[in-house]
């Protein structure tokens, strides 16, 4: 202290500015070795920190996404085109604000590409020839096509656990039964429509909020011992998922349930349960039928508007409560899967599941020949899954779903079934911005079934596109029109994404091949696979 007092001021100024420096550097390099996030910029998600194509940096799986595919999205139109779609939405005229499309813009459509090279890979396999310079790429029949010729083939639920229906069983639970070991319901099934209308025209009887889950979701009981999943309509259609919210964090949306259902059932997957629209009495049919937990969170808004927020880990609490106009409220109803223990199903983890966390990055972002590696493990190394989880990615794309952490199958069908699609509520959330990382399967395999090929191009070539068919489809739900119109829009636009991309495939599969300067088997040495689709490593 007393060598301090002996210094002049500016003499102490200059050793107490070097101090602090000392201090500061000390306090970044900790922090660089720590991974603490201050010098790295912590409110700042990974992915925002991307060099993107027309950096010098071009490394990196995520970046290829962007510089190959997302160049092109936007050339064709995925804001300036929309602006006439966007207006056209019935109720939702207003696109003015950031994040919509530009009235003035004036950018013309390019031609409209039909993709000859790849329907010609598709017909080709029926005339017993191969087009050219294609030929070393192989697309198959289907897995469900002409090699399935046993009718023990596709076993129900009903026939596994040799159940009888009574007479008075609901429309539900012959549902149910009647789930096999491909897909939940027929092209055909008329009780798809009856369970419908169950869910919309039945009383309700009790409501109780389900338990865990990010978001309020509640179990509607009706007579028959029929149950249903409920989520509650937050805000307008046309409200966007905010910049700011990451995808583990966003809202859900009671109209991506409803549309995934259609767009499950229109690409043939039928691997997602029925799910309807339908506008509730919030005091007749949630509060006088709720039990005490649930009620213990109701409350009258200044409005005079009646509201809840239930308990759960976001957007529970009186700031983002669920509230009526005064009372009433639309949501959706999702058809509940079988709940005996005979019928039990696996949860399985995702191998492109995203690593929600803010900065840290899945292994599958950094890794380009990581597809080889999930190759090697099963269920995957043969049967159907990984081709299951190319449909998966195709159909999470279209709806912009970027949640799908985990799936399930059912236990009594063994691996050699389909995964079910649920939990949709994260999609159709962004419909000017194509997410090309949910793809990631598709882009890093190169695979596709042939049938998925095929439905693609159908509604891209016509005549009826994709967003018309979904128009159509959805025109009947109790809650129409369900998505906004730039959704549908987008619908189209993703199309032509997928198609691309598996151009590309095409096209690097051949590159390689002249340059081996051999032919090789497109199908490379996964042979169980060579049935069941389009395969190029």
């Amino acid at each position: 202290m007393y060598w301090i007092r002996s210094k002049r001021l500016k003499e102490r100024l200059a050793i107490g500015f070097g101090a602090s420096l000392v201090l500061f550097t000390l306090l970044l390099v900790i922090d660089l070795q720590m991974d603490l996030g201050v010098s790295r910029g912590e409110f700042i998600p990974s992915h925002a920190r991307i060099r993107y194509a027309n950096q010098e940096d071009k490394s990196g799986i995520y970046n290829e996404f962007h510089r190959k595919y997302l160049a092109k999205s936007n050339a064709s139109g995925s804001k300036e085109s929309l602006t006439t779609n966007a207006q056209a939405h019935r109720g939702h005229t207003d696109t003015s604000g950031p994040g919509y499309p530009s009235r003035s813009a004036t950018t013309a459509a390019p031609p409209h590409d039909r993709f000859k090279d790849l329907t010609a890979l598709v017909v080709a396999p029926r005339n017993r020839k191969r087009p050219e310079p294609f030929e070393k790429i192989i697309v198959r029949e289907d897995v469900y096509g002409t090699e399935l010729d046993d009718g023990d083939a596709n076993p129900t639920l009903g026939d596994l656990l040799d159940l009888k229906l009574g007479q008075n069983a609901s429309n539900l639970e012959r549902f149910q039964l009647r789930i096999s070991k491909r897909e939940l319901y027929g092209a055909t099934d008329p009780l798809v429509n009856a369970v419908i209308d169950d869910m919309i025209r039945l009383p309700i009887l009790h409501v109780v909020q389900k338990e865990g889950g990010t978001q309020l979701k509640l179990i509607i009981d009706y007579p028959n011992d029929i149950h249903a999943l409920f989520k509650p309509m937050r805000f307008p259609r046309e409200q966007q998922t905010l910049p700011n919210h990451f995808y583990f964090t966003d809202y859900e949306r009671h109209t991506a349930e409803i549309a995934a259902f259609h767009l499950d059932r229109l690409l043939g997957f039928r691997r997602a349960m029925p799910v309807t629209g339908r506008i509730l009495n919030i005091t007749t049919e949630i509060y006088q039928v709720g039990d005490d937990v649930l009620l213990k969170t109701f409350f009258v808004s200044p409005s005079n508007n009646l509201c809840f927020h239930g308990k759960c880990s976001y957007y529970c609490d009186t700031s983002h409560a669920i509230c009526g106009n005064p009372d009433t409220l639309e949501g959706s109803f999702a058809a509940f899967l079988p709940t005996q223990d005979d019928t039990q199903r696996k949860v399985w983890r995702h191998p492109w599941r995203r690593s929600y966390h803010k900065r840290r990055k899945a292994q599958w972002e950094t890794d380009a020949d990581y597809c080889t590696m999930v190759r090697d493990i099963p269920p995957y190394d043969e049967g159907r899954r990984l081709l299951d989880l190319m449909d998966m990615s195709v159909f999470d794309f279209l709806t912009g779903n970027m949640d799908r952490h985990h799936y399930e199958t059912f236990k009594i069908f063994g691996n050699d079934t389909f995964p079910i699609h649920l939990d949709h509520g994260r999609g159709f959330g962004k419909p000017f911005h194509d997410e090309l990382s949910i793809l990631a399967p598709v882009l890093q395999c190169c695979l596709l079934r042939a049938s998925t090929l095929e439905t693609l191009l159908r509604y891209h070539n016509g005549p009826k596109a994709l967003s018309e068919a979904m128009r159509e489809s959805m025109g009947v739900d109790p809650i129409a029109p369900v998505l906004w119109e730039p959704h549908l829009a987008a619908l189209d636009r993703r199309v032509a994404i997928v198609l691309q991309a598996i151009r590309d495939c095409v096209h690097k599969a051949s590159d390689e091949d002249v340059l081996d300067g051999e032919v090789h088997n497109a199908l490379g040495e996964d042979a169980p696979q060579a049935r069941q689709g389009f395969y190029r490593s």
